[in-house]
């Protein structure tokens, strides 16, 4: 079931503005596989004169001969010629081309990765001046490429593009939209396996149950999504055991830098490097404590930031023999005593994630953060959700995320929380405000925010 254009709405007008500029253009769309940058690029490209072409990994001659068939559809003839260079190809393209023509490469790391001469070859068209406005839009899942062949000071078109645009993962807002969810509840439980790639939910679409999909579109060997997180990193890294190592660690529960280095066996020092090139990914995020500094690495903790891959790793990885040798039941068995914490999980970073874009209180907060470390007078205090005021720095909010509660508990929830901020050194002489998410709420108390405020405030 094909999902309808979903959000995109600002990437969609900026690269029609682009298209539509006096001058030539560069824009370069890049991000991780299954998010709509082909789609997004499509939809732009819709009433435009233009060229769309999906690179593969076919020798540079073979890529040239298909591209030339491409371009023929609006040049005629422009296929009956054989290129032996790039340069020759967008020399004819350029000098041939109707003024406004876009040409658009999709998977354009392919092509750099048998023709690395490429990207200077377009510099030296794109650079060239002419009163003709030629477009071009280059596309690929391979962000670490991507970002390089346009953000790296040495490359050839380092200040050319005048969009460079990071096709991230919708928000849960639009998968409860698009899945036609019956509540909260259930987009967030969705949420929580899927993650916000348009192209899971599509598949997942087809079922009548989170369970029956899961079954068939992960736990199963023979299933799409059973190796994809190898893809993914296949997509980034030529050699993907240590980011798959690192990955399997941090989803097994080490977070802090020194367990995951004591679990894999080397020095925490050799590890920074390729934990940095997952956090660029968005594969992994770094969590430190409210009141700290990024310098504070001590008090560190890494955590799986997508929630599909959080999932894989916690129920397929290390249970790959058993659903190798069909027994998913046992699999399964296991997923539905621990599900619950798994989404509880998810629902307390979309309710720390939801603090900037709502007004609690009659303020408008900054980012949120967790709080965990010593307590005042002594013991460890953990707190869910922390954010300052951006009016006044004194005003603290303070927040709680639990999936349901009666309505006895909340005054219960909230002195608790009152006491956790009261002995919480960072928090001392702060003015105290304390909000709770309740995801599945009880009726008839105010002041709670629910499931349906976090995702009506995430659109």
């Amino acid at each position: 079931m094909k999902l309808p254009f979903l959000n995109r709405t600002e990437e969609l007008f900026r690269l029609q503005k682009a298209f539509n500029a006096a001058n030539s253009t560069l824009v370069c769309l890049y991000g991780r596989r299954r998010c709509g940058k082909s789609r997004l690029l499509q939809k732009a490209l819709k009433n435009m004169v233009h060229v769309y072409y999906v690179g593969d990994e076919r020798e540079s001659g073979l890529q040239r001969q298909a591209l030339a068939k491409e371009i023929s559809r609006i040049l005629s003839g422009f296929d009956k010629v054989q290129y032996s260079s790039w340069d020759d190809l967008f020399e004819r393209w350029y000098k041939d081309a109707p003024s406004g023509a876009v040409l658009a490469i999709d998977e354009f790391p392919f092509l750099v990765a048998t023709s690395p001469e490429l990207p200077a070859v377009l510099q030296k068209y794109i650079d060239r001046e002419s009163e003709k406005k030629l477009h071009c839009a280059l596309c690929g899942s391979s962000q670490r490429m991507m970002y390089g062949l346009v953000l790296d000071a040495s490359a050839p078109l380092f200040g050319r593009a005048r969009e460079i645009m990071k096709v991230a993962p919708l928000s849960v807002t639009y998968l409860h939209k698009a899945m036609s969810c019956k509540s909260a509840e259930t987009a967030i439980e969705a949420f929580s396996v899927w993650g916000g790639v348009p192209r899971y939910w599509e598949l997942a679409m087809e079922y009548d149950s989170l369970m029956e999909s899961v079954k068939d579109l992960v736990l199963n060997p023979l299933s799409v999504l059973f190796h994809e997180p190898e893809r993914l990193l296949s997509d980034q890294l030529r050699d993907i055991r240590q980011s798959a190592s690192l990955l399997s660690v941090i989803g097994q529960g080490c977070n802090r830098l020194s367990e995951i280095a004591g679990r894999m066996g080397k020095p925490a020092t050799s590890l920074t490097r390729p934990l940095s090139v997952l956090l660029e990914l968005g594969l992994v995020r770094r969590e430190i404590p409210f009141g700290s500094t990024v310098r504070d690495s001590k008090r560190s903790l890494y955590k799986i930031a997508d929630p599909f891959l959080r999932f894989w790793l916690k129920y397929v990885e290390p249970n790959r023999s058993l659903l190798e040798s069909g027994n998913t039941s046992a699999v399964v068995d296991s997923m539905k005593h621990s599900l619950p914490m798994h989404i509880a999980d998810i629902w307390e970073d979309l309710a720390r994630n939801s603090v900037a874009h709502l007004s609690i209180n009659t303020r408008q907060w900054g980012v949120a953060s967790r709080y965990w470390g010593n307590a005042l007078g002594g013991g460890i205090v953990e707190i869910d959700i922390v954010a300052e005021s951006l009016e006044n720095k004194s005003d603290v909010l303070v927040g709680e995320a639990k999936h349901t509660c009666t309505v006895k508990e909340v005054p219960r929830l909230l002195k608790e929380l009152h006491s956790k901020a009261a002995r919480c050194p960072v928090l001392k002489g702060k003015n105290i405000h304390s909000t709770l998410w309740i995801l599945k709420p009880p009726k008839g108390v105010p002041g709670i925010l629910s499931g349906d405020d976090v995702i009506e405030a995430m659109g």
